[in-house]
């Protein structure tokens, strides 16, 4: 792992895999606001996703009339938050026991709780903006097919109920048995299966929706242009408005005195410092037409299937929307070979993994049995494509201004749950930005998830709270 670490990310390449969302490509993916890069702006964000959308329409609500410019190296929204699966899903159980372990029971209900509310935010935004994004709050299942994993899940719930509340919907889950399961859910051969609150969006159309009001509010966004490097100014004038940062590109370079990397796993390619702190990990996906046994309404939940050593996540298309009722699903890293190793530090989302997309494609029949039925008459498979996540040695983002670095700015590393993390993380920053009261920040973000020196030094090993453990000894700090 060590050796995949230490690729470079390079920049993000030309001519990516078509994504289910992407096609065809909204109006403004190759907006250029201007004909020419500007000299300079108040403001610089690098990427184009749901962070940097985000973040932009957090300063430029806040301070109207500021000059934002955003650089995105390819078309707009055409990373990471245009490849997801478009699953506002928390899981917060699968990561609250070692969280706890590791931080303790105030940060890990601290970061449940914004998963939580980051669902709730993004939809509620969706609403308030009357952005189009297919979004819907609906009930998600857990289909468990391990017995450890069910035993750690289990336990993981009454911990949650017990610190933070058996009423709080943050800890509210149902527990179904193996029987049950397949009867409700149509899998057969689980151990068991767990619900709760979660949701659904195209996540290109949401960001493309936040890109228009940001327009409208006077942003500059400059799409097909990389940002190849990005270098500290040497300033004598300690004047917070005095340009700190020079961003090169192939169209020209830019200054700033407030630059934001909102680059995920590829910003390493921008500061340096950050090879091997946030890992680049290549996904895969792929969109199924329905199997004749389907329910001809849809499916009702979204899905995620959950075994030893992995799982995948499904969502499948509401009803009234283009290609209703296909099924998304995505997932199978560990089916490539060595377990997927050859996927961290891959920024190859011009292609896909033939092993990776092969289990892919047989994923549906494989966990709905006889209920899938025949395939379509078109085919099983509508599209396959791949994306980059970022992911970091202790299993969370990096947010805040970077150590040592006056100007510099980052929110990145999601580990594939940014759906969950970035609204509220944007937030985070942009109050950072803004000089917010810190401790008013402490009352609901997580310090775990802030930018420090020390997160530098930490070792990665790999994605996280995957595996069940076998013995998480937290009962001590309960």
């Amino acid at each position: 792992m060590e050796k995949r670490a230490a690729i470079p990310p390079g920049l993000p390449r030309p001519s990516p895999t078509v994504s289910y969302w992407q096609d065809p490509p909204d109006a403004i993916s190759d907006l250029r606001s201007t004909p020419s890069l500007p000299d300079a702006a108040d403001t610089i964000i690098i990427g184009s996703g749901i962070t940097g959308a985000c973040i932009a329409h957090n300063i430029l609500d806040r301070s109207p009339g500021a000059k934002v410019v955003m650089l995105e190296a390819r078309q707009a929204c055409s990373g990471a938050s245009g490849r997801n699966g478009g699953h506002t899903k928390g899981a917060s159980y699968r990561s609250f026991l070692d969280n706890v372990r590791s931080l303790g029971v105030e940060e890990a209900t601290k970061i449940a709780k914004l998963e939580f509310d980051c669902i709730k935010a993004v939809h509620e935004f969706a609403r308030t903006h009357i952005i189009d994004c297919d979004a819907r709050e609906l009930e998600t299942v857990d289909v468990v097919y391990d017995r450890g994993q069910w035993d750690q899940a289990v336990e993981a719930i009454g911990v949650m109920r017990k610190v933070i509340g058996q009423d709080d919907p943050v800890a509210q889950y149902k527990l179904w048995n193996s029987e049950n399961a397949e009867t409700k859910f149509l899998t057969p051969g689980a151990v068991g299966a767990i619900t709760y609150a979660a949701g659904s969006l195209s996540a290109y159309k949401f960001v493309i929706g936040i890109l228009r009001l940001c327009l409208a509010k006077g942003l500059n966004l400059q799409t097909n242009t990389p940002a190849t490097s990005t270098y500290r100014i040497t300033n004598t004038d300690t004047a917070s408005d005095k340009p700190n940062w020079t961003v090169s590109t192939p169209r020209g370079t830019i200054t700033t005195s407030t630059l934001t990397l909102a680059t995920n796993g590829y910003t390493a390619h921008l500061y340096p410092p950050l090879q091997g702190t946030i890992v680049p990990l290549r996904g895969h996906i792929t969109a199924h037409r329905p199997g004749m046994n389907m329910p001809s309404s849809g499916l009702p939940t979204t899905y995620s299937f959950i075994y030893s050593n992995g799982y995948e996540y499904m969502v499948p298309r509401p009803p009234g929307t283009k290609f209703a009722n296909d099924i998304i699903i995505g997932g199978g890293l560990i089916k490539a070979a060595d377990e997927g190793l050859y996927e961290y530090g891959n920024t190859d989302d011009t292609s896909t993994d033939p092993a990776t997309i092969d289990y892919l494609r047989d994923t549906t029949p494989m966990y709905f049995g006889r209920n899938w039925g025949d395939d379509h008459s078109d085919g099983r498979i509508r599209q396959q494509w791949s994306g980059i996540m970022g992911y970091s040695a202790d299993g969370f983002p990096l947010v805040g201004e970077m150590p040592g670095e006056t100007g510099l700015f980052i929110a990145a590393s999601f580990q594939g749950h940014g759906m969950v993390l970035c609204f509220l993380c944007a937030k985070a920053l942009t109050d950072i930005l803004f000089g917010a009261d810190d401790n008013a920040l402490r009352s609901w973000f997580p310090d775990a998830f802030r930018m420090r020196a020390e997160r530098f030094e930490k070792k990665f090993e790999g994605r996280l709270h995957v595996k069940a453990a076998k013995d998480l000894e937290v009962k001590s700090q309960l």
